[in-house]
């Protein structure tokens, strides 16, 4: 007989009782939703073997397999580590990074996948072991299409492309490509003369490659963070920070001190939103910039 105990010891290793069932799911890692052919092939042979056959994909990445009764649980964990593999991804902690494929993607304007990847060892590895109030989602798009959906995180990253035209350089062509790619009307022609509304643009970088005298405007990298994010219930979009990060470093050096942010200051089982909303967004991205969390990483961490 399968009591609570047990079915809350093998949910924090990654395996959720299903529905009505005496059996399991059972959640694969990856690292930013990437695998290799050959690891994949021993979840499908897990699958068959210990499972019902079905293999489903979870939102923050992770491959589940269905349908394993509770006495084959060791033996699923046992035979997907023969390929490197981990199950895991729930509890009050930083949960699995999402992030799209921007890296390979047309439209991306970062390597999603690299600085997944970055995340995924310095805090959902990193971090495992330390117990937050609430989950703590991140979330990396390579583009402001979002198909990440960041902005539903609690702390989302979005790749940027800043442009800076200088107007001097165009060539005034009767049919402009860029203002015809831009699809919030931040290009525009004004008497011949190339207009752009910073205001309107969203930095998708789709532009710059519309030119058709191919004139190399200037450009600048970034990364937007968004903060307070969530779904569910009570759904919450994260609200931008002013700031655009121009490194990888940063935005690492960002996310730690957001979750230590977290560490200290959540009360009760508040999420990151909620924390924001008592503390003020201009005060907390200040405090982010500053570093200040992370030169008391230890005490932060200290606190039970």
């Amino acid at each position: 007989m399968i009591n609570k105990d047990d079915v809350a010891k093998v949910k924090s290793q990654g395996f959720n009782k299903n529905k009505g069932e005496n059996n399991f799911a059972g959640r694969v890692l990856t690292v930013n939703g990437r695998i290799t052919a050959d690891q994949l092939s021993y979840i499908a042979e897990a699958a068959k073997l210990y499972g019902d056959g079905n293999v489903a994909f979870t939102s923050r990445m992770a491959v589940e397999v269905q349908g394993i009764p509770f006495e084959h649980i060791e033996d699923f964990k046992n035979h997907v580590a023969q390929a490197g593999l981990k199950t895991g991804g729930g509890g009050t902690k930083v949960r699995p990074i999402a992030c799209c494929k921007g890296t390979s993607c047309q439209f991306g304007q970062i390597d999603t996948f690299g600085l997944a990847e970055k995340a995924h060892y310095r805090f959902f590895e990193g971090y495992n072991s330390v117990k937050l109030a609430n989950k703590f989602k991140i979330a990396i798009g390579g583009c402001p299409s979002s198909c990440a959906k960041v902005e539903t995180n609690d702390l989302g990253v979005t790749g940027q492309t800043i442009p800076k035209f200088d107007p001097s350089l165009c060539k005034g062509c009767d049919s402009c490509g860029m203002e015809a790619a831009c699809g919030t009307k931040a290009i525009s022609f004004v008497e011949g003369v190339l207009t752009h509304d910073p205001d309107k643009c969203v930095h998708c970088g789709r532009c710059l490659t519309k030119c058709h005298h191919n004139i190399p405007w200037e450009r600048t990298t970034g990364y937007k963070i968004t903060l307070g994010g969530r779904w569910g219930k009570k759904m919450m979009i994260g609200r931008p920070m002013k700031t655009i990060l121009t490194s990888e470093e940063a935005v690492l050096d960002v996310i730690e001190n957001a979750i230590l942010l977290y560490k200290e200051q959540a009360q009760g089982k508040e999420r990151l939103a909620q924390v924001i909303e008592r503390l003020g967004f201009d005060q907390v991205e200040t405090i982010l910039l500053s570093n200040g969390p992370f030169n008391r990483k230890d005490e932060i961490l200290s606190k039970k």
